[in-house]
């Protein structure tokens, strides 16, 4: 059985070490699995929630996305997009807040902690406290939901958004299933393995402690912020204490074994500090070097990093969009062509339409005809005829045609006959979008029993 794992990553700041150590290389590492399936995104909506300045989320997205493609995300294998690509995810967000408790939400950590906050400085409760903060787990649940994750990594911090989004999926499943589970229920996943980074002043590698080592800087930035631990104040020649050493932790989370082992009895025959933070510095420019170089390349060609975006989008959206109208057909967002029994009752019957030419007349006084599948939807548009016989008489031999011309133009395709192009397809998402409208079209076209 193949896993889906998926993993957020809010666009509000710039990748440090601690964020490669303790999220990207684990993650990225856990895609390569055989039984994976693993979907990445760019957190941007939630960054609205916690950033109200446009260039900084814009410069942290594209910060970010150069990120994890340089450190070696396969976009072939995993499903990497913008939240904000995805429509269908605020449309989820909508149907599950409407049946999203309030007393569910007065729960959230985030929100709690504000309210504390106010009522500690005497200020109204709500006070600085945006629906979007509120909010945010029904957000992050749908997130979560729209593609149905079995497992969902997060810091401890975050595991209560993963049980309310649990809670929330649960619920939508009871009132609208009718006996289907429309959502898999998540479950949360700790990486108790992960390393957690200590900052240049000991503290936890934070942008709120400005305490972090950049992770593609220069070598030059990478070199004066390693001299910049702090260390205790033995000399060259003393022993040190590995074990209560921050710089020793940080060399221990990307050196080989053999390479601790050697590191570590250097310490205790007496290393000198700054020759320690050159060994660390080597350790980190020969792990990062390369994938500096193809970060810096990728900045450098924003246009390209859109382009692979787009894509990761579009592969979502094969799932997201046909999944969403299957979740608005649940809750009675329903076409008026849907066939209903009599009295009310919400059992459709078996669908008995056929696909239809439509002829019009346009404003210039030409004539046009449409094909419409059975659901409606447009296959083909003729070009405009002079008279409505001639239009007539090309919508009959395409009905009676054994063979039609179609020649395939980008995503789109055309019908001709006598070698003349008589009418076009819509332009569609992708190249396999556009098969599928062709497949419709002989279906539309073929013999009624």
């Amino acid at each position: 059985m193949t896993t889906r794992i998926l993993t957020g990553i809010t666009t509000t700041g710039t990748p440090h070490l601690g964020n490669y150590a303790g999220a990207i290389r684990p993650a990225i590492v856990a895609s390569r699995a055989g039984d994976v399936d693993s979907f990445y995104f760019l957190a941007d909506y939630h960054a609205l929630i916690k950033c109200d300045d446009p260039a900084r989320i814009q410069r942290s997205r594209l910060e970010i996305a150069a990120t994890w493609l340089a450190c070696g995300l396969d976009t072939d294998k995993a499903t990497f997009y913008r939240q904000s690509d995805i429509p269908e995810i605020p449309e989820l967000t909508w149907l599950l807040t409407c049946v999203s408790a309030k007393g569910l939400l007065n729960r959230a950590h985030a929100y709690k902690a504000s309210v504390d906050k106010n009522l500690e400085a005497g200020e109204d409760p709500d006070a600085g406290v945006t629906m979007g903060l509120y909010s945010y787990p029904v957000l992050m649940a749908a997130d979560i939901l729209m593609f149905n994750a079995h497992k969902v990594p997060v810091g401890r911090d975050q595991i209560q958004h993963v049980e309310m989004a649990r809670d929330i999926g649960q619920r939508f499943n009871h009132l609208f299933g009718a006996g289907r589970d429309f959502f898999t229920l998540p479950e949360a996943v700790i990486e108790e393995e992960v390393a957690t980074l200590p900052g240049l002043d000991g503290r936890k590698m934070s942008k709120s402690y400005d305490n972090t080592i950049p992770l593609f800087g220069s070598a030059k930035q990478l070199k004066d912020a390693i001299a910049r631990i702090v260390t205790d104040s033995r000399a060259p020649g003393e022993p040190k204490d590995p074990d209560n050493s921050h710089l020793f932790t940080l060399y221990q989370a990307f050196a080989t074994p053999a390479q601790l082992a050697e590191f570590r009895a250097e310490l205790i025959g007496g290393l000198a500090w700054g020759e320690a933070k050159q060994r660390l510095f080597q350790l980190l420019d020969n792990e990062l070097g390369e994938a500096r170089e193809r970060y810096h390349a990728l900045i450098e060609r924003p246009s390209d990093l859109e382009d692979i975006l787009l894509v990761g989008a579009a592969k979502a959206r094969k799932i997201a969009t046909p999944f969403l109208g299957e979740l608005r057909e649940a809750v009675g967002l329903r076409s008026f062509r849907a066939n209903v029994q009599a009295g009310g009752e919400a059992k459709a019957r078996k669908a008995t339409k056929s696909a239809r030419f439509v002829s019009f007349r346009d404003e210039d006084g030409s004539f046009r005809f449409r094909l419409l599948d059975a659901g409606g939807e447009q296959l083909l548009l003729s070009r405009a005829f002079a008279d409505g016989k001639a239009a007539g008489q090309v919508s009959k031999r395409l009905q009676s045609d054994a063979e039609l011309d179609l020649r395939v133009q980008g995503n789109a395709f055309g019908v001709w006959l006598d070698d003349e192009e008589v009418a076009v397809s819509p332009t569609f998402g992708d190249a396999a979008a556009r098969d599928a409208g062709i497949a419709r079209l002989y279906q539309a076209l073929a013999p009624q029993e």
